[in-house]
Formats: C-alpha cells, structure tokens, sequence
C-alpha cells in the first residue's frame, strides 16, 4: 500500500515538475544591457602589447589606452567598471560566442565575422603601411607581392585580411601577436610586418631603431574598425553602442582618445 500511494503522489506531482523544468527552459537567457545594468561590470577582451589600443604595466597589472578609455566611457554611463580578459583579435570572437566578453575592439567587420557576432557602427577607417628590417623598402602594394617577400601579420587582424588581400602571392608569416611580428622582422624572419597607420607610427616612436614606417599605395587601402558583441534577439545593446558611436565620433573624443 505504501508503496502504491508513493506511485500516486509521484505520478501526481510528476505533471507540475514537468511544468516547472517548461518554464524554466522557455526563459529567455538575461540580455547583456540588462546584465550589465545589473552587474555594473563591462567584460572585454584585452590585448597585450595591443598600443595605442592597450598597454598593461607589467608592474601594477594596470591596462590603459585607446580602447581601454573608451570601455570605461561606456562603463560610466552604467555606473559601472571595466572587467578585463586577456585575448588577441581572433579569439575575441570566440570570447564574445562563448559569452566570456560583451565587447570586443578593434575588429574589422568581414561577412564571415557577420555570421557569428553582431558589430557596431565604425569608429575609425584603418589606413595601412609596413615597417621593413632595414634596407628594406616598399611603397606599393604590388612590392610585396612576390613569393620571396616574407610578411608578418598578427593571425586575425585587419593586418591579415589586408596583406592576404592585396599581397596574396607574398610568403605570409601569420604569428600570434603583433610584437610578435615585429620580432621576427628585427630578427631576419620576416622582410616586413603589415601595421595599420597608428599602429605602425606608435610602434616606431615607442623603438626608433623598429625603423621606418612606409605607407603602401596602389591601392592606398581603408578597412572600418568596430567594436564586437554577441548577437542575440535583444538589440539595445547594439542600439547603445551605435548610439554611443555616433556621438563620440561626432564631438571628436574618439580621435582625442586614439592620439591622447
């Protein structure tokens, strides 16, 4: 007899319990704006030796930069703070799928990229220039693009799509990271490494003897840099950041960040 009532009970209950795990699957996951208004945290993907975008002091573990100024604006209109994940440019998008970031800087917008993560709005056009081991030099496009030019890229990058796409039959030497590849040009393993402008200038002003920045011409290519989120049904975030954008475009705080 127990045993029978048990089986009722249980059976009995079993539709409520049914009912119950229904809803809590048909709850939509929390959006990022309504996580982070709650949380007031901002989590971003931040890239060592990323300048003028990112710096960390080794020291203090303290990042500042570009990027990292601009996620504390958008932190502050949260009343929150800035949460860092170290990352490269490649596995931001990981990051952002994974629900490990909710933002992501200085990504170029490919169709590819378009199928996996939302982007914002533009916030500069990359221009594109090289920093070649010395002696070399180059101010064309069409220079590079012979099998025996070895070029660096961070694996990734615009810097990537760039050289890939403009240089296609040069001897691509994809690495890690842009130091990286600034390396291997002081070292002989590579003729040249492919820097946006503000990249490559930042980069020889920091080390004079990196030597020269070169633009490259014919053509002279501009790429847009967003910022990277995770796409999912609600879009006030994305709405946000366009909003956020446009604005700070508009007044020029984002030129005033990028030559601070």
């Amino acid at each position: 007899m127990l045993s029978r009532r048990l089986f009722a009970a249980g059976a009995a209950g079993a539709p409520a319990i049914l009912a119950g795990a229904a809803r809590a699957e048909d709850q939509p996951a929390e959006s990022t704006i309504d996580r982070i208004k709650r949380g007031k945290v901002l989590r971003i993907a931040a890239l060592p030796g990323e300048a003028p975008y990112f710096n960390k002091d080794i020291a203090s573990g303290t990042w500042s930069g570009m990027c990292v100024e601009m996620a504390k604006d958008i932190a502050g209109v949260f009343d929150g703070q800035v949460e860092y994940l170290e990352s490269t440019y490649g596995n931001s998008v990981l990051d952002l799928q994974a629900n490990k970031i909710d933002l992501a800087f200085s990504l170029n917008p490919t169709p590819k990229r378009a199928l996996v993560i939302d982007f914002t709005h533009a916030f500069y056009l990359h221009g594109f220039g090289m920093v070649g081991k010395k002696g070399f030099h180059a101010s064309n496009w069409s220079d590079l693009n012979k099998p025996e030019v070895k070029v660096a890229v961070d694996i990734g990058s615009v810097h990537e799509i760039a050289a890939r796409r403009f240089a296609p039959k040069a001897t691509i030497v994809a690495l890690k990271a842009r130091d990286d590849c600034i390396l291997a040009v002081q070292t002989g393993r590579a003729d040249c490494v492919i820097l946006a402008v503000n990249l490559g200038l930042t980069a020889v002003k920091k080390n004079p003897a990196r030597g020269e920045f070169q633009m490259l011409h014919q053509p002279r290519v501009q790429l847009p840099t967003c910022m990277g989120i995770r796409m999912e049904p609600d879009k006030r975030w994305r709405d946000f950041l366009n909003a956020w954008v446009d604005y700070n475009r508009g007044i020029q705080q984002i030129r005033e960040w990028l030559y601070a």
